[in-house]
């Protein structure tokens, strides 16, 4: 299993030579999120899709 370390570093290697910090934080912001959704998931920490439905149409 790869760690968090080996992932980000990983993530930032396919990144272009012109990528800025902005970028590099954005990619580690979308490892950070997946990684506690699957963490939420797997502790059965979802809502239903009509739960989500309902939450949409309030914004």
């Amino acid at each position: 299993m790869e760690t968090l370390k080996q992932e980000a570093i990983r993530v930032i290697s396919k990144l272009p030579d012109t990528a800025n910090i902005d970028d590099i934080m954005y990619e580690l912001y979308v490892i950070d999120k997946v990684k506690k959704g699957r963490e939420a998931a797997e502790r059965g920490d979802t809502i239903s899709i009509e739960e989500l439905k309902r939450e949409m149409q309030a914004w």
